[in-house]
């Protein structure tokens, strides 16, 4: 028998959250400018991608432990392979097929990974990669699959660094790191499980713990406690039939200039634009808006800041409830921003990391309790990733765009995601189809929803609300 390494707990947590109707695998798309050959790129991913040995590993599962176990009979040609679309393939073709590979699962026996390279799309090529979480989180596996392409002059050897945006604004760099170190963090989310699990198990205890005047505990109170959002046409039981949509590329310059025109981040705009898509789409139904509010699950980069370096998922959790209802895009906008400023002072994501470690070494059941009470109080899942801000090239072929979704836990049904690169940023979605069909309609509605902020910052007079300065980081802990 192939000699087997326990997995760690936070790995083992994601793998039991695969679901039949939300399995736990992260999506990535990448459009190349000029055609790929495909022994060019299992060239790429043999010397890059497998520089990490952990993708030569199996999951084997023993009771409620999960183990790495090498793959003797590992097939390169079984996980890169060739994808045909009808020709001329543009982006809905592609879409369509980004969409099946998200409703097809993964072969259990070999390694949880897969890329399809589609040989001929919009003049050159595309490629989709498919990575089961317990290998990584987003921010690690981005890290990844940016390493298999070049700066401006290819070098067919040296690996790409994951940039941040130079201005700090994007949520992942905005909230993390909340610790100067992981291992605190566990040490610390590992201390507070046994008053979670009493919080959850009987809720009227939180007040007590609150009452100690204790920051975590008073944050595991919160989660315990968190209402549920609204009951809109977003929120219900997922059938497992997946539709992923995104944009073309919007000017990040434009984003910025619109952001720092209203006294606003990056982020606080991009906020601002996905709920009044959301919005926007509910009332194109014919859905009651008034005071209507949507929770994201937002994940939270926990390293050390500039430490992206292996495997292994190390992020926290952070709950940001969009409102909806606002239809002035001003009042929404620093709506969003004031709310923000109060999730930054929180400990949301040092909380549910520990928590994550720690129920990842206890009894299956007991997690899925636990987390079905966290993702029960959202409907969308939602990652906001900087990427590098100069052009890459794989292959010698010129990187046009890249996006991401990193999987919906529990019931949830859509995934959310906004990614930056090259001087652009785009905005992707993937909804189950039993709660949303059209998923390319938000797409749509959300490039509107900027284009309405960015003629109001052209054309209109405001004055910013009062209120505390933000700063570009998040402050030492």
């Amino acid at each position: 028998m192939p000699k087997r390494e326990s997995m760690s707990s936070i790995d083992t947590a994601w793998l039991r959250m695969d679901r039949p109707t939300n399995p736990m695998v992260i999506l990535g798309v990448m459009a190349l400018e000029k055609k790929l050959p495909l022994v060019r790129l299992r060239q790429i991913i043999g010397s890059r991608f497998l520089r990490h040995a952990r993708f030569r590993d199996r999951v084997a599962r023993d009771g409620d432990s999960a183990y790495w176990e090498r793959d003797t009979r590992f097939d390169l040609s079984a996980h890169v392979k060739r994808t045909a679309l009808p020709r001329p393939a543009r982006k809905p073709e592609l879409q369509d097929l980004v969409s099946d590979l998200a409703n097809t699962p993964l072969d259990p026996s070999r390694p949880l990974w897969q890329f399809h390279l589609v040989d001929e799309y919009d003049g050159g090529s595309a490629l989709i990669a498919r990575i089961h979480h317990c290998y990584a989180d987003g921010i690690a596996l981005a890290r990844v699959l940016l390493s298999l392409t070049d700066g401006a002059e290819p070098d067919a050897d040296a690996p790409s660094d994951l940039r941040r945006d130079n201005d700090g604004d994007f949520l992942q760099s905005w909230l993390a790191p909340i610790t100067k170190t992981v291992s605190s963090t566990l040490k610390v989310g590992g201390g507070l499980l046994g008053t979670y699990f009493d919080i959850v198990l009987h809720p009227a205890h939180a007040l007590d713990y609150a009452r100690q005047g204790i920051d975590l505990t008073a944050e595991a109170a919160r989660l315990a406690l968190m209402p549920m959002d609204s009951q809109t046409r977003f929120k219900g039981l997922p059938t497992g039939v997946k539709r992923a949509a995104w944009t073309d590329r919007l000017a990040l310059h434009e984003i910025k200039a619109v952001g720092q025109a209203m006294g606003c981040s990056i982020n606080d705009v991009v906020l601002c634009c996905a709920a009044g898509a959301l919005g926007a789409y509910l009332a194109d139904h014919g859905d009651p808006l008034d005071g209507v509010e949507l929770r994201a699950l937002v994940p939270v980069n926990m390293r050390p800041e500039g430490e992206v370096t292996g495997l292994g998922n190390y992020f926290g959790i952070v709950a940001v409830l969009l409102p909806l209802g606002m239809e002035n895009p001003l009042e929404r906008l620093y709506e969003v921003k004031r709310r923000m400023l109060e999730l930054r002072a929180s400990r949301q994501a040092q909380v549910t990391l520990g928590l994550l470690a720690a129920v990842g070494m206890g009894p299956a059941a007991l997690q899925q309790r636990i987390l079905d009470l966290l993702v029960s109080r959202a409907s969308a899942v939602m990652t906001n990733v900087p990427g590098p801000q100069q052009t890459l090239y794989m292959g010698g072929a010129r990187l046009k765009e890249i996006l991401f979704w990193v999987p919906q836990s529990g019931d949830i049904g859509m995934g959310i995601s906004v990614m930056s690169y090259d001087g652009g940023v785009q905005f992707g979605i993937i909804t189950d189809t039993s709660l949303v069909a059209d998923p390319e309609k938000i797409a749509r509605l959300f490039a509107q929803q900027f284009e309405h902020l960015l003629w109001t910052a052209l054309l209109g007079s405001w004055e910013t609300p009062s209120g505390p300065e933000q700063p570009d980081r998040l402050p030492p802990q």
